[in-house]
């Protein structure tokens, strides 16, 4: 297997480890969780990086974030700095606090397994651990700044979540997301550098669906939680404002990609509307792939063409599946 630019050999250093501060943060807990991209051996905090036995080092940023993502470069559709600093805007303001509010109640109330990382430490396999995470663990694919998953740990007392994303900009933010959340850069359409059975719950809002690997990584009745927007969302917004639309087989392309993998188990809607400044209707579609196809001048020119605050419908279906 080719080496990923990011991980480097490092030569074996006598000594402890010192007042590394990642030492007090999540990580030393996610190590049961997480895997060496390279190898899929173990991995442990060393310094300010995670190391496996095979000398694989990855760096951890200054911000909190671990490194993973070969070669550390942005894929395509990444989030940037701009659509991190929308999203982060639209969020703080509480436009979508019922969802947020829905998947923390949700969460609180699935009868997740729990009981630390699957399986036991292969000798050069690092597939599993001796020692579990304690409490369950939560993994946030395609988590952006970590609000979602943030509400999802404040309901579970007992949790530690990881965060992975590609976007450098959103894992800033995601790893300072809350006190027991770790973030690493990922793109979620490869094998995750996860564990096999040693998830409780995945969460996946608006993000790419890797139906395998939700699977692989979750233990036996663990809990997959999808929300997705529905055909209502934004309708107000769209045409004007060049958004892209919902697609219609949405729901169809859902099931499909989980099929064999999962048993949806219940489901339920989310409607309401908001009042809109233009400052934040320009927030909301900066943050999303509009961003990716409308330029910024003509964003703004169609916001103002909107005149004073409008009222949005948000509209989302939220779905509970669990592993096969």
């Amino acid at each position: 297997m080719s080496e990923p630019p990011t991980a480097r050999h490092e030569p074996r250093r006598a000594g402890p480890v010192g007042r590394d501060p990642v030492r007090r943060g999540p990580w030393k807990a996610l190590t049961a969780v997480v895997r060496c991209p390279v190898c899929r051996d173990a991995l442990e905090v060393a310094e300010r990086a995670l190391r496996c036995p095979r000398r694989h080092t990855f760096d951890i940023a200054r911000q909190g974030y671990v490194s993973l993502l070969s070669g550390g470069k942005r894929t395509v559709n990444a989030d940037s700095a701009a659509m991190v600093q929308a999203r982060t805007a639209f969020l703080e303001a509480g436009h979508y606090a019922p969802l947020t509010e829905a998947l923390a109640r949700l969460s609180a109330f699935l009868g997740l397994p729990g009981g630390g990382a699957g399986g036991e430490r292969r000798e050069g396999g690092g597939e599993g651990g001796s020692e579990g995470a304690e409490g369950r663990v939560v993994l946030d694919a395609g988590a952006g700044t970590g609000h979602y998953l943030a509400a999802v740990l404040e309901a579970l007392p007992d949790s530690v979540g990881l965060a992975l994303d590609a976007s450098p900009y959103a894992l800033r933010r995601a790893a300072r997301a809350h006190p027991r959340a770790g973030a690493a850069s990922w793109d979620v359409w490869r094998p995750f550098p996860v564990r096999d059975n040693c998830v409780d719950l995945v969460l996946n809002v608006f993000a790419p669906r890797n139906g395998g690997e939700f699977h692989r990584v979750l233990r036996p009745r663990g809990v997959l939680l999808v929300v997705t927007p529905t055909e209502r969302h934004l309708g107000e917004l769209r045409g004007r404002l060049g958004l892209l639309e919902v697609d219609p087989d949405k729901e169809e392309r859902l099931e499909r990609a989980l099929s064999g993998h999962f048993v949806r188990e219940r489901a339920e809607a989310l409607e309401y509307t908001v009042e809109l400044s233009p400052q934040e209707v320009e927030n909301l579609a900066a943050m999303g792939p509009a961003a990716r196809h409308v330029a910024p001048e003509e964003l703004q020119a169609r916001v103002a063409g909107l005149g004073g605050p409008v009222r949005v419908t948000v509209s989302f279906g939220l779905a509970v599946y669990r592993a096969a």
